[in-house]
């Protein structure tokens, strides 16, 4: 029989599986979709699809209108960045509280953070004018793992994206390894 290691700070995370991961819960974009930011969207990322910015080409479209590119799902509720300490936090845009799931890991020396992947699903199509929330999920926390960049905890979350009417709009799994970072060896 495997013997099983206890791992306190794990046992600790688990209470947060399946609980929102912000105190105040879901929280409202700070602007509706908007054609500017479709535009900056669309330079940035060189997707001239004409169903984003061109109304005629839209109208004639499945889409009947302007939409917004899909992959801009997560853009339209991300907090604004307090860029001046964010590597202090992890990478957190925002000042997390103590009792915070990456706060507890920050703390205990876990305070590398590298994503490790994404996943996007669509329910529908944004259109300018649409005001979204989203609500952040923790989804599951891994058993303590060693990497190639030192001992860490892959964390998963889901944000449910919802429109003005409440419908969901779509989601986005997120993963994470926070992770001790290794020490480096003098030359």
């Amino acid at each position: 029989m495997a013997e099983t290691t206890s791992d306190p700070l794990r046992e600790s995370l688990e209470s947060h599986i399946g609980k929102s991961m912000s105190e105040s819960g879901a929280s409202a974009a700070p602007d509706p979709v908007n054609v500017p930011m479709i535009r900056h969207w669309v330079d940035a990322i060189g997707d001239y699809n004409p169903v984003y910015l061109d109304e005629n080409a839209a109208k004639a479209s499945r889409f009947g209108g302007v939409v917004a590119p899909p992959a801009m799902l997560q853009t339209w509720t991300m907090a604004r960045p307090d860029i001046t300490v964010i590597a202090e936090r992890g990478g957190s845009p925002v000042e997390l509280s103590p009792g915070h799931p990456l706060s507890i890991l920050n703390n205990a020396g876990y305070a590398g953070t590298i994503a490790t992947n994404s996943e996007l699903e669509f329910e529908r199509y944004l259109r300018p004018g649409d005001q979204l929330e989203s609500d952040v999920v923790l989804e599951s926390i891994s058993e303590r793992k060693s990497t190639g960049l030192g001992e860490g905890y892959f964390v998963s979350w889901v944000t449910t994206y919802k429109d003005q009417n409440g419908a969901v709009v779509g989601s986005q799994r997120f993963r994470i390894l926070k992770f001790k970072p290794k020490e480096e060896s003098p030359s």
